[in-house]
């Protein structure tokens, strides 16, 4: 079969297609044929060795969705022909989707619904897990409540405003200027240009006087800003940053108002299962569309890792073997 391999860690010239074998699943895994594997930044850190490296050579790619070929031993819930979807950041590494076929673990695959396209499953792992995470498990978002997406644009960031939006929350998000119709689309309330002066006075005007909940993925950038935006009891969920240090400079800001903080990483989610479904639930009665800007064939991974780090990408970036 073909895949997408490394030897050695280093910039995405390092990335190559090669005939391997098509691997065999194991006990509790499935054999997949791959029709779409997403591109995510946490792609380049484990290509560059900036996580903790990954034995080379190997194939890169978690997100994925296709069609189940084999099941391994003690594998009950799936079988031959069956469409799924799945994402191996969570509970443990799993690598390998840039290919034609995966072998994955069932404690990280789900059934796709038949009404949703394999395309936008297959991109939607890591954003989608991360935004559910994020929104309904950390934030415990409510119906009415104000929530505050830093990066409505990015691939976290639109799955963020959907999944905010499919709870009846009043949604505000940040982003250039020449996304606001497509993210009013998605089902943003606000959309704030995040360049402007007076950004935090127009969250506070758009929110009543202060957001609810607040998802941040830039916590260098804006933590301080985070705590000065928010209500009374205002959570906020730190899902990266650009700089290691965030830092206040006025913590009384938090404190005066009671705003809570939660630093998250999907690595820990427990059940990768349990978002992957309500995600699957949200796509298939069309409440979450995970939009494509492009779609590369293998030959084109470099070119599409590297265009994963460029905020220009409205949404997610998509490999199609």
């Amino acid at each position: 079969m073909r895949a997408v391999r490394l030897s050695e860690h280093g910039e995405p010239d390092v990335l190559h297609v090669e005939e391997i074998d098509r691997p065999e699943p194991g006990p509790g895994e499935l054999l997949v044929e791959v029709e779409a594997a997403g591109v995510n930044p946490v792609d380049t850190y484990f290509r560059d060795g900036s996580y903790e490296p990954v034995d080379v050579p190997f194939t890169p790619g978690v997100d994925f969705a296709g069609t189940v070929v084999e099941t391994g031993d003690g594998v009950a819930d799936f079988a031959t022909g069956d469409r799924v979807y799945g994402t191996g950041i969570g509970n443990g590494g799993f690598q390998g989707s840039y290919a034609e076929y995966a072998a994955a673990p069932t404690d990280r695959v789900v059934h796709l619904p038949d009404g949703v396209e394999a395309r936008q499953a297959g991109a939607a792992g890591v954003v989608g897990v991360t935004a559910w995470r994020a929104l309904i498990d950390h934030a415990d978002l409510e119906p009415a409540e104000y929530c505050l997406v830093h990066g409505g644009s990015g691939g976290v960031g639109h799955a963020a405003v959907q999944i905010a939006d499919a709870v009846s929350a009043r949604v505000l998000t940040t982003a250039s200027e020449r996304y606001r119709d497509a993210l009013a689309k998605l089902g943003a309330d606000a959309v704030l240009d995040y360049g402007r002066d007076d950004l935090a006075d127009a969250v506070l005007e758009e929110s009543d006087g202060g957001v609810d909940a607040v998802l941040d993925h830039r916590l260098d950038d804006y933590l301080q800003f985070d705590a000065d935006v928010a209500a009374t009891g205002c959570r906020v969920v730190g899902i990266g940053e650009n700089s290691p240090d965030p830092a206040f400079t006025n913590d009384g800001a938090a404190r005066s108002k009671d705003v809570s903080y939660q630093f998250m990483s999907m690595f820990n989610t427990p059940d990768l299962r349990v978002p992957l479904r309500g995600v699957a639930h949200l796509m298939e009665t069309g409440r979450l569309a995970i939009e494509l800007d492009r779609s590369y064939d293998l030959e084109e991974a470099a070119q599409a890792q590297r265009d994963v780090m460029n905020e220009s990408v409205f949404g997610k970036l998509v490999l199609e073997p």
